[in-house]
């Protein structure tokens, strides 16, 4: 009895000191709880979803979440990743954490408005105010795309850390309403553009998935397969509303690996059947050229990649490719030399040429090459040094004299990636650059930290240094009639603080004819906001090709069709995708429908339309799990 009112006077005192600073508007510096940190913006993804009146369950899963807005305190397994989030797990970042999740291009995100999933996504959503983004790697990644569709229906146990979803017949209503008026939009926008645009196919199909949605609604026994069905329809509509556009950029970066004429012949006719026009085939990369260079061998590195010994891919590759009408650019990979090793590999460059390596601050006085841990640890070469200057351009210059190429496009025209700003992680601390850098200055740049106000300085002269080489292309390309165009971060403080890659003055002083950036994601909104930031930065001189990521991340042909919507809404010069290897066949039978196909821009496959009803299916509903009483003392960390 005595426990019992000693307990009872401890509740008391709490709610009394509670309300006290409520009413005075005092806080105690304590760290939130778990329940406090989760509906800082939202209350409905936090309570337990409760099945309408015949409404059916037909996927139910739970999962620990692994944090719920990260940081490197928190979450020390995620350390330097993107967004915080380590391997395998599955992250929660709720409205207020930030605009974007800030991943990378290695898994998968559901993005929630209330308690229901709007969007799926694969890498830095938006996250939105009223909601939140489920994010995951790896295992968590496979588990998203086994339980997640648009239209689940999410709770969070804030108190058992515990995320649950379920797939309702109400999902699959939701997921064909939405994807109805999606297409709506779309065909309303192409009309308001063009008197002359047709919009007779994706409206029949607007229509007949109109007619299953209201099935569905009204036959609670089939809902689910009438959805489905109406969800198709929907699908199919959006692949037919984008039209062919004249003077579009339609590319494709090509990573080669056919090593016969009659293979490389089979790959153009099979990127030219997609409306592809424009091929951007990997020449140098690793290290190697896929053609056997002179100036490889000048140099003492391999003459030519292993893999093409007695055959030159290149060559065959621009002679099919223009037969059928379709530009070739090379693809370099400016400054990165691949994962080899050099003391395994004496051909490797580094090997060849070990004071051209990259070092960080951290390993400066280190004889070994410093590996990029965020790029794959890759290996890079110094872009202070001339030599290294000169041996790039020399190699640029042989392949437009000996070849019939229309363009150079380069890529990893930066340095290393940046594991974080500050000085051990930062790039650059080569003895050629600290020995210029200390007679221009008087200082070391070992010596130099942040707030140093020679930092600055230390990074404009490695900017510079990446700017000098883009110009001595760009003055190349003029002189010779090619296109230049650069690999560029779309993320500009990003592109300037990591990778000192300042492309915006590129633009400004016309070095490149065009920019080529690779945006990692399948979000249609994400991938609008990033492309105008581009845009508004560059001149309208510059050309801007939006790299789409859609088939590497292995989204849908529907999600392609956004994105390619998007940067037509935006202005965009035309899009490049990422990759070849990635470019199944239904990616490439959803482009030659109608928004790369020329000649016949106006005739998608019908569906077969349910003219009787569906079977009905057994349905047992599965119970919603009750809500765990929430444990004192448990807080969570403090952001």
């Amino acid at each position: 009895m005595i426990l019992k009112r000693v307990l009872i006077l401890l509740i008391i005192l709490v709610f009394t000191v509670g309300s006290v600073l409520a009413e005075d508007d005092i806080s105690l510096d304590l760290e939130p709880s778990v329940t406090d940190m989760y509906t800082i913006n939202n209350f409905l993804v936090y309570q337990p979803y409760k099945p309408k009146k015949n409404e059916k369950i037909f996927n139910e899963a739970s999962i620990k979440i692994n944090s719920v807005n990260p940081t490197v305190a928190t979450n020390q397994a995620g350390g330097y990743l993107p967004g915080v989030r380590g391997t395998n797990q599955l992250v929660v970042y709720t409205g207020g954490y930030a605009i974007r999740t800030g991943t990378n291009e290695f898994g998968a995100e559901a993005i929630v408005e209330d308690n229901t999933v709007t969007e799926l996504s694969g890498a830095d959503s938006f996250i939105p105010k009223n909601g939140l983004v489920i994010s995951g790697h790896g295992v968590a990644k496979n588990w998203i795309n086994k339980n997640i569709k648009i239209g689940t229906k999410v709770y969070i146990d804030a108190v058992s850390n515990t995320l649950y979803v379920y797939t309702t017949s109400e999902s699959y209503l939701f997921e064909a309403s939405k994807k109805i008026d999606e297409a709506r939009a779309m065909v309303d926008y192409y009309k308001a553009s063009s008197a002359d645009y047709d919009f007779t196919v994706p409206n029949e199909y607007i229509k007949e998935a109109q007619e299953y949605l209201k099935k569905a609604g009204h036959d609670i026994e089939n809902s689910k397969e009438y959805s489905e069905k109406a969800i198709k329809s929907a699908n199919t509509a959006l692949k037919s509303v984008v039209p062919y556009k004249n003077n579009e950029f339609k590319g494709v970066w090509v990573r080669p690996t056919e090593t016969s004429e009659r293979e490389i012949s089979n790959s153009v006719e099979r990127i030219k059947k997609a409306g592809i026009d424009n091929i951007f085939i990997e020449t140098y990369f690793h290290g190697r050229t896929i053609f056997p260079s002179k100036t490889m061998e000048k140099y003492g590195f391999v003459k030519q990649n292993e893999k093409f010994e007695g055959f030159d891919p290149l060559r065959a590759w621009i002679k099919y490719a223009h037969r059928n009408d379709i530009k070739v650019h090379i693809w370099f990979e400016t400054f990165y030399v691949g994962i080899q090793r050099p003391e395994v590999n004496p051909g490797n460059i580094l090997a060849v040429k070990p004071e051209w390596a990259n070092k960080t601050k951290r390993n400066y006085n280190i004889t070994a090459p410093t590996p990029s841990i965020s790029e794959h640890n890759g290996f890079f070469i110094d872009p202070a040094n001339p030599e290294v200057q000169d041996f790039l351009l020399e190699l640029i210059s042989e392949i437009i004299k000996e070849y019939k190429v229309d363009g150079i496009n380069l890529d990893y025209i930066r340095y290393p990636q940046a594991v974080s700003v500050n000085e051990p992680n930062s790039w650059g601390y080569t003895d050629f650059a600290r020995n210029e850098f200390k007679t221009i200055y008087g200082k070391d740049p070992v010596d130099i930290p942040i707030k140093d106000p020679l930092w600055l300085k230390w990074c404009e002269y490695r900017r510079n240094k990446i700017t000098h080489f883009v110009s001595k292309v760009g003055a190349l390309g003029r002189e010779k009639g090619v296109y230049i165009s650069a690999v560029i971060f779309p993320d500009r403080l990003s592109a300037l603080t990591n990778k000192q890659q300042d492309w915006k003055s590129w633009s400004e002083k016309g070095y490149v004819n065009g920019f080529t950036p690779l945006f990692l994601t399948c979000n249609a909104k994400t991938l609008n906001a990033l492309v105008t930031n581009v845009m508004k930065a560059k001149l309208p001189a510059t050309d801007l090709f939006a790299g789409l990521f859609v088939t590497f991340m292995g989204g849908s042909e529907e999600d392609l069709i956004r994105e390619i919507h998007e940067t037509r809404k935006i202005n965009a010069n035309g899009v490049i995708l990422f990759d070849y290897a990635h470019l199944d066949d239904r990616y490439i039978e959803t482009l030659s429908k109608r928004v790369f196909n020329e000649k016949d821009d106006k005739s998608p496959t019908r569906l077969r339309r349910i003219e009787t009803a569906v079977p009905a299916q057994t349905q047992v509903t599965k119970p919603v799990p009750q809500v765990q009483q929430k444990k004192k003392g448990w807080f969570f960390r403090k952001k």
